[in-house]
């Protein structure tokens, strides 16, 4: 072969054998990205996040779903949070100094969720985390009686407190050592009503037959806590026991009376339409004037336990253990009627109403129905017995762990 013949050979051989391995190469290499996951896509809406529902660390807890177990222990651990000695608690909901006789028994029950443990509440760990925070319970007094609970587990560790009332609060303190704020806005239905007469000019509501009755803004906050929005970091609203309250509200003599942009809703609406329309207003009113950030939660419907009767019509709750499953069903399922059907219903209309809100829902239901033990009943100080509120110490110590719970998993 001829010395140019053959380097010619050689050139097209190497040349070959280099194309043949790009080849080999390049089909590896498909392959391998065939066959395994492409990268995740960076999402456009990081740098705004927002949340709707709480978020549990193992994905899969729900603290809501549980049962209450008869510990001991509990009961020393309930009296070294705080006792009846914490000023703050009404005297009504202070069964250790009324003497109601399983006022320190009814400590003695834990509350186990299925799928996980509730963290106790830790009153050096919350007063850290939330330094310069303003915390604002927002609704009627059972959102007192779980202020009052949160109140009195900080306060027995950390003494120097302010007391004043910013933004319309009934009651405020702030741990000044660690510049934490909390305070209770009391407002029954969220939205501002009054008492209405009928005009001697006649009106709409008039010539209905109208005599008197509540206005009730469906649009329009009441005072009270109309600034508590702009105010505080963390809000936690509660409403509903009000709506079906027919001794202030009854139906014929004093009815609720809707108006909206200051008109009258006409025909008249019933109470849980009216419901329906204050949630819808009082959510967006929220969303509208909060600072970025700001953590809200809606608490669901504290449980009543009147057995026999209405408060008014000899109801009482005289039970020294919480109740069976079967129980909580025969006094709590709507579809039975019952005095204490209230809670469930008003639960129906507040899930509704959340839909597609940047609202979390603190669901403090299940856990409450079975204690019937624990309301002040004969000891509340009332002509009737308290069904409705809670002892302090009591059930109300563990929807504030639930609280805790839910803001060290809350995402924003």
């Amino acid at each position: 072969m001829a010395p140019r013949n053959h380097l010619s050979f050689l050139f097209l051989s190497l040349l070959c054998f280099t194309s043949l391995s790009l080849l080999l190469s390049f089909l590896k290499n498909s392959f391998l990205s065939s066959s395994s996951p492409s990268p995740p896509i960076p999402s456009t809406t990081a740098a705004t996040p927002q949340f709707k529902h709480d978020e549990v660390s193992d994905g899969a807890c729900d603290f809501s779903d549980g049962f209450w177990i008869h510990d001991p222990k509990e009961k020393e651990r309930s009296l070294a949070r705080y006792d009846g000695t914490c000023k703050e608690i009404f005297k009504g909901w202070n069964c250790i100094l009324a003497g109601k006789s399983n006022a320190r028994e009814l400590l003695s029950w834990r509350w186990k969720p299925k799928a996980c443990d509730l963290p106790k509440f830790d009153p050096f760990q919350f007063l850290e985390r939330y330094r310069n925070t303003n915390i604002g319970f927002v609704g009627d007094s059972l959102n007192r009686n779980m202020f009052v609970s949160l109140f009195c587990t900080l306060r027995r560790v950390s003494s120097e407190v302010k007391k004043w009332r910013p933004a319309g609060a009934d009651r405020c303190y702030t741990f000044l050592k660690f510049n934490l704020t909390i305070a209770y806005h009391r407002t029954n239905l969220l939205a501002r009503y009054g008492r209405w007469s009928a005009s001697s000019n006649g009106g709409l509501l008039e010539s209905l037959g109208y005599k008197e009755g509540y206005r009730v803004d469906v649009d329009i906050p009441e005072g009270t806590w109309a600034e508590a929005p702009s105010f505080h970091d963390i809000l936690i609203l509660n409403t509903g026991h009000w709506w079906w309250a027919s001794s202030k509200f009854h139906p014929e003599k004093s009815p609720m009376l809707f108006f909206e942009k200051g008109l009258p809703i006409l025909p008249p609406r019933p109470p849980h339409e009216g419901l329906d329309m204050v949630l819808r207003h009082m959510i967006l009113y929220v969303e509208r004037r909060v600072q970025p950030g700001t953590i809200k939660y809606f608490r669901t419907q504290s449980p009543r336990h009147f057995e026999g009767g209405e408060w008014d019509q000899g109801g009482s709750c005289q039970r020294m253990q919480p109740l069976s499953s079967k129980l909580v069903e025969d006094l709590f399922s709507p579809s039975n009627n019952g005095t204490n059907r209230e809670a469930r219903l008003v639960n129906q209309h507040l899930y509704k109403a959340l839909e597609g809100s940047s609202f979390n829902i603190l669901d403090i239901t299940r856990m409450s129905e079975f204690r019937a033990d624990a309301h002040p009943s004969t000891a509340g100080g009332k002509k009737h017995d308290d069904c409705m509120h809670w002892c302090l110490p009591g059930v109300t110590d563990t929807w504030n762990d639930l609280l805790m719970a839910h803001l060290s998993n809350t995402r924003i």
